[in-house]
């Protein structure tokens, strides 16, 4: 997956945002980016929030674990997760999850 990538102590993720979406969820591979939607919109940083609370729980990790690298204020971000491998995160993502 060119969506994912292992680091010393973590995992690092390319991934493209679609607020004011009906729901939050997953919804695979777009553009060598997973997407994800998010219900909430891109007002005061609620996307942003929105997205570290659906990553922790979807990963079972903590929510401080879920760190944005970059694109706090655009569609495409990097997220950086600690204590999880790649393939937890991409058995996590898999279709029909």
């Amino acid at each position: 997956m060119a969506w994912v990538r292992e680091e010393p102590g973590a995992v690092v993720l390319d991934l493209l945002i679609q607020p004011r979406a009906s729901r939050t969820r997953s919804v695979g591979e777009h553009d060598g980016r997973l997407k994800i939607q998010l219900a909430a919109p891109p007002v005061d940083g609620e996307a942003n929030v929105a997205l570290i609370e659906f990553l922790a729980a979807a990963l079972r990790v903590r929510k401080a674990e879920v760190t944005i690298v970059r694109g706090e204020t655009g569609r495409r971000k990097m997220v950086r997760v600690t204590g999880v491998s790649a393939q937890q995160v991409i058995d996590a993502f898999a279709p029909g999850r």
